[in-house]
């Protein structure tokens, strides 16, 4: 049986860099934001409930994210009720990610693992964590992002701290290099414990 491995860290903690890590060491990652993006593409399975829901939301047979941001930032109630509607779905595209996949080990990239509970349904997890300062730069660099944003996000995560007490395994992600040697480790560790 596949080993399902959760990753998951608070944004700008090296999450997606070391998700690619793993897909390096030919180990299959499924990605919960990028089974979102296709969910909201143009003849995408969320469509119909978004246009539902906040019909000036979809353009074109597509959900346009940054009205469907604009509107849970003006709306309290609108994040629960898209959420309702779209993790269901979210979670058929997992399952069958997990269904499909052959190999012993499987990484599951889910932003808000420990936040929704998932957790509970996988053999392990890896938390990518950073000092602050260090996270705060990197998210800050990226285009467009304010300080309201950054804020509004940490907001909507369980602290670090908190997920480190939760975490089976912790990634401090200050290089690449430390990164992948900690990944490849972790992996013979998995293979040869779970064998």
């Amino acid at each position: 049986m596949t080993f399902r491995l959760g990753l998951t860290g608070s944004i700008g903690m090296g999450k997606s860099a070391t998700a690619a890590l793993f897909a390096e060491e030919r180990i299959p990652v499924w990605d919960a934001d990028a089974a979102v993006h296709r969910l909201y593409a143009k003849g995408g399975a969320a469509v119909p409930s978004i246009a539902t829901l906040y019909p000036a939301a979809t353009i074109s047979g597509a959900v346009d994210r940054a009205v469907l941001k604009a509107w849970i930032a003006s709306d309290p109630t609108a994040l629960a009720r898209i959420e309702a509607a779209v993790h269901p779905m979210v979670a058929a595209d997992r399952d069958a990610f997990l269904a499909a996949a052959t190999g012993d080990i499987a990484v599951l990239d889910i932003p808000l693992l420990f936040e929704k509970g998932t957790d509970a349904a996988l053999d392990a997890t890896l938390l990518v964590t950073a000092p602050a300062v260090l996270q705060r730069q990197r998210v800050l660099s990226r285009p467009g992002m304010t300080e309201a944003q950054f804020a509004l996000i940490l907001s909507r995560q369980m602290p670090d701290a908190e997920k480190r007490g939760r975490a089976t395994h912790i990634l401090e992600t200050l290089s690449e290099d430390s990164a992948r040697a900690y990944v490849r480790a972790l992996i013979a560790f998995i293979r040869t414990s779970h064998a």
